[in-house]
């Protein structure tokens, strides 16, 4: 959760500037770091053998599909932010599309879904510090352990505010890309022009019974991409710097990941890269890069794809705490949370709170005995990336309310087409996952119905949450989605530790007058996102909220 516009617009409480450096970032720039924080070698080496192993050969074009109906939803959703003027929130666009009870629901599933996602995947960043240790250095430590070390470091980058920055994103995006590249390459040029098949894409591949469940690792891998607004205030021309950025987002990874994930189809063949999969998920890539390209590359991947991980760990990590901050200061949830540290100015209550949860949890899974990968990784996914299409679905509906809603602004057809054709094929995309989610979680059909059902009963509890705020608490329901900045990406880098330009290079953030007491931040101007007609029929001014 940022602050950033709200900082844009209003002076520090101590006195400081924290205005964002305005106009700073270009198209290419925004995307760059947008997909750096994706972390594209983790989602390949890491995830894209789990898809294999599911969909075998028709895997690549999961990626592609994904693609395509990411592109279609990042019209609608450009066209909201337009028409709002604001930084790309999903809670606020749900909220002023569909009001306020679906708005907080909306709220409640991002927050478990992020945490679902990040907590998840310290089983998977565990089983590569196994692997990367023992490769290097023989030396064998248990997965609890490197797991629990995972969550401390992650916590303590967060709590300090420490900034990794932009350029080591940049470092780390060549240096991840680059090795990708260099297997995918290498694979062709071995394999000739007389062994490359396009299996992958014959509609005997696309239509296994795997792909249905495949469209969750290849979902996954998107998630992020909407972060391009909330460098909107820093942009150039924003109108088409944003536009432009998230279109070259999604268009990269969506052809770079079905290009890789492709080219180790070639690899190891179509009728075998299915069960070369399953036997080896975690190594699948590390095999190929043994054998395609030698073992300096595969040593050097073991490494990369660890701080690759660690990159992402840590923008979920500023994500969801500021997404708990902010929602603490709205008086959703305890004011405690939304306390910043003294020195730091971190939104350090927060953090402690979701580093203890991840340490509960992976505690939890490590006396059980459970398996880092089969069980921590995906089982605690699961939940996640239903959820996060779920979030992506809604947003889509209250994209198409609030344009229609608005038409007197100015009909933006496009952008209603887009939603509409956005929200079938996400409704469709989410119905296909959980109707097959027994072949991506591989569990029973009982724990399938409570994984999926956790985010139903979070979507309803946010629901009941706001009438009861409506009812009791008045002025709690008021604050519901009105900060355009309340909502932030797993991987958005703006205004957390993973970019200089988050709060505008050198820029401190605001700082409470008592650092014991909650930071109420400034809000952005109530004016842009007020019904004009509001005047007249003596509403609240927030044009879903009135319907709430």
């Amino acid at each position: 959760m940022t602050t950033s516009d709200a900082a844009a617009t209003s002076p520090a409480t101590n006195g400081t500037s924290t205005a964002l450096k305005e106009g700073v970032l270009g198209a290419p720039g925004i995307a760059f770091m947008v997909i750096a924080a994706a972390a594209p070698l983790m989602v390949m080496a890491g995830v894209a053998p789990l898809a294999l192993s599911i969909a075998g050969a028709g895997a690549p074009a999961a990626y592609l599909g994904a693609g395509i109906a990411f592109a279609i939803f990042a019209v609608a959703f450009m066209a909201m932010t337009r028409r709002t003027g604001g930084s790309g929130a999903f809670y606020s666009y749900v909220t002023l599309g569909l009001g306020k009870h679906l708005g907080l629901g909306a709220g409640f599933v991002a927050l478990l879904s992020y945490n679902a996602l990040q907590i998840g995947v310290f089983g998977l960043m565990a089983v590569q510090e196994q692997d990367a240790l023992a490769r290097l250095f023989h030396i064998h430590i248990s997965w609890p352990w490197l797991a629990l070390i995972s969550i401390v470091l992650v916590w303590a980058i967060g709590r300090r505010g420490i900034e990794v920055g932009a350029k080591l994103l940049g470092v780390l995006l060549v240096l991840e890309s680059g090795i990708l590249a260099v297997l995918a390459v290498s694979i062709l040029f071995h394999v000739g022009i007389s062994g490359i098949g396009f299996d992958s894409f014959h509609p005997s591949a696309m239509t296994t019974p795997g792909m249905a469940a495949t469209l969750g690792t290849a979902f996954a891998a998107f998630m992020g991409f909407e972060s391009t607004a909330l460098y909107r205030r820093e942009a150039r021309d924003p109108e088409r710097t944003i536009p432009r950025a998230t279109y070259v987002a999604v268009g990269f990874m969506a052809i770079f990941y079905c290009f890789v994930v492709w080219a180790i189809v070639q690899g190891f063949g179509a009728a075998n890269v299915q069960e070369a999969a399953s036997k080896d998920i975690a190594g699948l890539f590390f095999s190929a890069m043994q054998t395609y390209v030698g073992t300096w590359a595969s040593d050097l991947m073991s490494v990369l794809i660890v701080t690759s991980t660690l990159a992402s760990q840590i923008a979920f990590y500023n994500a969801i705490t500021r997404y708990t901050y902010s929602l603490a200061n709205d008086g959703v949830l305890p004011k405690a949370l939304g306390t910043t540290h003294p020195r730091f100015l971190s939104p350090s209550r927060a953090g402690d709170v979701q580093a203890i949860f991840a340490i509960v949890v992976v505690g939890a899974f490590t006396l059980a005995g459970a398996d880092p990968y089969y069980k921590l990784f995906i089982l605690v996914n699961t939940p996640g990336i239903v959820g996060i299409i779920a979030l992506q679905a809604i947003t889509a509906v209250a994209v198409v309310s609030y344009l229609v809603r608005t038409r007197h602004q100015g009909l933006d057809l496009k952008g209603i087409v887009a939603g509409v054709v956005a929200s079938i094929v996400l409704i469709l995309s989410l119905w296909v996952l959980v109707a097959n989610l027994d072949m991506f979680s591989m569990g029973s059909t009982a724990l399938n119905a409570a994984l999926s059902g956790s985010v139903l009963a979070v979507l309803i509890a946010g629901i009941i949450a706001a009438q009861l705020f409506r009812v009791r608490r008045p002025r709690v329901y008021e604050q519901i989605g009105r900060d355009h900045d309340s909502e932030t990406a797993a991987t958005t880098t703006s205004d957390t530790s993973l970019s200089p330009v988050g709060r505008g290079r050198g820029s401190p953030t605001p700082k409470p007058t008592n650092s014991r007491q909650p930071y109420e931040h400034p809000r952005p101007d109530p004016a842009r996102r007020r019904d004009p007609h509001d005047a007249r029929r003596g509403g609240t001014g927030d044009v879903a909220g009135d319907r709430g």
